[in-house]
């Protein structure tokens, strides 16, 4: 995370010179891109920003995005478009603090790629002072730049005053001092320095490991200098199991044949007879063992021990040919990824970009991936130290790159396919559905509809007028009002005796009950119809708007369908036209790696034909020896080995 915290606007605070000022989410779009990148998923919120940027959906954020796909270039090992993207926008507007941490993000990345010189080139463009930590790095890593570059005497003058809190960081740089030192010569300046780091105090793997190295290089640079004793105090101080024991084996032996003591150099040498025969100085042991019995004067021993030898060469030469066979027929890469992707590095749930289960994306590729496991196997062996360096790691990385774009351009043709079925279902649906549309189009529905809303609205007006209470009475009072009514005509035929005149007064009385009734709710109905006549004049609007809309979308529903399927043709060709390039990529990127490792093991199949003829002239020069030694004659001297550098 914090490699890409200088290009995390939403999550920067005001008080910190080292980020960006907060930033409040005001587009949608940009909320879904921060929700992506928060979660680790890098190629997701690059692929989206890009999308959202192409549409212009960013207006409020548009420098956030900006920067914040410069700082995702980097992240997926795009070094050239993040640098690009700083350059353009890391300008005086921003805090002077994000554009050096940019800058020595970059610089880092560029270092660990092993672009050494573009990696000062940004060191160099940070300006004023850091956080302490973050000033110490850039430090220790533009020296280190340096020192690449072979320039040993600016980078020892920057070490001098470098200036540290954590250990290892210290003895880094203590360690990186102290060797550029000794490759200016100035080998008493170099030893209290690589003394220091030797004899500190660790318990860590890797601060036990830098001791070592400290100790080999002040005993290598003392064998150099012809102090072959100080050279083996400082080389019995490197551990007899860690990762520069059988160098410092090899010279620890050579410090003892320097002062002539072969006897003493044997044991060593011997210690290295018995380690694995992959490593160079296990090779180069197996010529100073019988060497040193030929100074001791035990020809026999030294004959046995130089058939060994080249034995052991030839066999280890069969393998680099088997090697070197298995790379041309182009399945070491894939064999290395097979088992990479079953390491417990990958997670369980894998670390596809495309499963929303796996790992996050930093973990997954672009510069923060490296190798974790190789196929255990003869062949496999003699490639750890090329499989180990930043060329090929960047090179595998890169490798597995385009493999996981092949991967994601593969769904992504398929998605476009389900483009297609969905664009075929829906002129389908449109098919079927056409002749209903036309029917109800040319049906006058809505015109009717119309009349008989105009025909209540008259009505409803005339009852107003007239007051006219029983046409708005509620079904109980209209049967009332209708028996009344019926009574009341009834009454009229008959005679006018003082028996019906009783029954005409009680009619009136009811009657008038029942107008007063309807005439005291007459107000509230009025009131209560013109609402649903206006509801219904709302009902008639919405069925007017979408009767209108239908009549305009029924002849540009097939062509807008036509246009979605010429967009997704576009984009199958263009990712035919990706996925294209990316084998073409894949291919050139697989034979560099193989050319790499190729011409790897051939400089090692080199150093042992080398051993092979030295192994193969002094065993001839014993025999010589012994058949001038049977005739009497004077035999000719035994050339050393090479020391070590």
């Amino acid at each position: 995370m914090a490699l890409l915290a200088c290009a995390a606007p939403a999550a920067a605070r005001l008080h910190d010179p080292e980020a960006l000022p907060e930033v409040h989410v005001r587009d949608l779009p940009y909320g879904d891109v921060l929700f992506y990148y928060y979660q680790g998923k890098d190629f997701e919120a690059a692929t989206r920003l890009l999308a959202y940027e192409h549409w212009q959906a960013l207006p409020h954020h548009e420098a956030d995005a900006r920067l914040l796909l410069g700082g995702l270039y980097l992240s997926l090992g795009m070094y050239d478009r993040a640098e690009r993207r700083f350059e353009a926008l890391l300008t005086d507007d921003v805090p002077t603090g994000v554009r050096n941490r940019a800058w020595l993000f970059l610089g880092q990345a560029l270092y660990a790629r092993g672009q050494y010189r573009d990696a000062e080139r940004d060191l160099t463009r940070i300006s004023g002072p850091m956080s302490s930590g973050l000033e110490a790095r850039k430090e220790l890593l533009l020296a280190s730049a340096w020192m690449r570059e072979g320039h040993f005497g600016r980078a020892a003058r920057l070490l001098r005053s470098w200036r540290g809190s954590q250990q290892g960081w210290t003895a880094y740089a203590r360690l990186n001092l102290g060797i550029a030192l000794v490759r200016q010569g100035r080998l008493a300046e170099a030893v209290p320095v690589l003394s220091s780091v030797g004899t500190l105090y660790a318990l860590a793997p890797e601060m036990l490991a830098l001791k070592d190295r400290a100790n080999l290089a002040l005993g290598l640079a003392y064998l150099k200098a012809r102090h072959p004793q100080l050279a083996r105090e400082a080389l019995d101080r490197v551990r007899l199991e860690g990762p520069f024991s059988n160098e410092a084996l090899l010279a620890a032996g050579w410090a003892e044949a320097a002062g002539g003591n072969y006897r003493a150099a044997l044991t060593p040498w011997l210690a290295l007879h018995g380690r694995s025969a992959l490593d160079p100085a296990v090779q180069e042991a197996e010529l100073t063992v019988p060497y040193a019995f030929v100074e001791l004067k035990a020809p026999a021993q030294a004959v046995r021990y130089y058939r060994t030898a080249l034995t052991s060469y030839s066999q280890a030469s069969t393998q680099i040919d088997r090697a070197i066979a298995r790379i041309r027929a182009g399945g070491l890469l894939s064999q290395l990824l097979a088992r990479e992707a079953d390491s417990p590095a990958s997670g369980r749930a894998g670390n596809d970009p495309l499963d929303d289960d796996a790992l996050p994306d930093r973990l997954g590729y672009g510069w923060f991936w490296h190798l974790g496991k190789v196929p255990d196997d003869a062949q496999s062996r003699y490639l750890y130290t090329v499989f180990a360096g930043p060329d090929f790691q960047q090179g595998l990385s890169n490798y597995r790159d385009l493999k996981l774009m092949e991967r994601m351009l593969g769904q992504w043709s398929t998605t476009m396919g389900a483009f297609q079925e969905m664009i075929a279902a829906r002129r389908s649906a449109y098919a079927q559905r056409l002749p209903k549309v036309e029917a109800l189009l040319g049906s006058g529905d809505l015109a009717r509809l119309r009349q008989r809303r105009a025909a209540l609205a008259d009505r409803l007006q005339r009852v107003a007028q007239a007051e006219d209470v029983a046409a708005l009475a509620s079904a109980r009072e209209s049967g009332q009002w209708t028996l009344v009514q019926r009574v009341q005509a009834q009454l009229a035929r008959d005679p006018d005796t003082p028996q019906y005149a009783k029954l005409r007064a009680r009619l009136a009385m009811v009657r008038g009950v029942l107008l007063y009734r309807m005439n005291q709710r007459f107000a509230a109905r009025m009131w209560r119809e013109r609402k649903r006549l206006r509801s219904i004049d709302g009902a008639l609007g919405e069925a007017q708007s979408r009767w209108t809309q239908l009549q305009a979308e029924r002849g540009t529903m097939r062509q807008q369908t036509g246009d979605f399927a010429v967009r997704v043709s576009a984009l199958q060709q263009r990712i035919g036209a990706l996925q294209a390039r990316l084998t073409a990529a894949d291919a050139a990127q697989s034979q560099a790696l193989a050319t790499l490792a190729i011409h790897a093991l051939e400089q090692r199949k080199k150093r042992l034909q080398g051993y092979q003829v030295q192994a193969q002239f002094a065993l001839a020069t014993l025999y010589d020896q012994a058949a001038h030694a049977a005739g009497g004659a004077a035999p000719p001297p035994l050339a050393a080995p090479a020391v070590p550098p």
